[in-house]
């Protein structure tokens, strides 16, 4: 049973100074270009990619993919534009949601290297939180990012995050199983 809002695809989840829409096939020649001039600043903390990661098709079996997992109930993918242009910067995805006893999800996000330091990547992971917990009504949300990635330890921090200790061999990244740092944020903490 899909637990997504009773409203259409198109509506936008709205942020402090951006909005977050679910991704569609029309949106793979600013998410091309964005992904392919920030590869140098993402590629460090994410998954290798594929070898036609930025292709067309890659791109459609990725929609295919958030689409099966909007209506299973257990993935809930967002891009971040910018509301007043709606320039994609990024994305928010709430992922491994679950359900029964457990009621979480795992929080990833990226923005694009021409947008980093503006206040836009927190936006989005608080208007997401605001989703999985007033909407979704989950009761915690867990991230992981490597012990070297400053930016994110200190954005997961200062959006209310609680550091749980340290998963070794977590995620494999560029081919190496390497730890991450894990944080939890529970509906009941206070958000900042």
């Amino acid at each position: 049973m899909a637990v997504w809002r009773e409203t259409p695809w198109d509506e936008p989840l709205i942020g402090e100074g951006i909005r977050l829409r679910m991704p569609r096939i029309d949106d793979y020649d600013a998410w091309a270009r964005l992904r392919s001039a920030s590869r140098a600043h993402t590629e460090p903390w994410e998954p290798a990619w594929t070898q036609d990661e930025l292709s067309k098709g890659a791109f459609r079996r990725r929609i295919e993919r958030y689409d099966a997992d909007r209506n299973a109930g257990s993935g809930y993918p967002f891009f971040v534009l910018r509301a007043r242009d709606n320039v994609l910067l990024g994305a928010c995805n709430l992922n491994n949601v679950r359900r029964g006893v457990l009621q979480s999800a795992d929080i990833g996000y990226w923005i694009g290297s021409p947008y980093v330091r503006q206040g836009h990547t927190r936006a989005a992971v608080r208007r997401v939180l605001s989703f999985a917990f007033d909407e979704l009504r989950l009761h915690r949300v867990e991230a992981a990012c490597q012990p070297a990635n400053t930016a994110s330890r200190t954005l997961l921090e200062k959006v209310g995050f609680t550091h749980e200790g340290l998963a070794r061999a977590y995620l494999n990244i560029a081919g190496e199983w390497r730890d991450h740092e894990r944080y939890a944020m529970l509906s009941t903490d206070p958000r900042t």
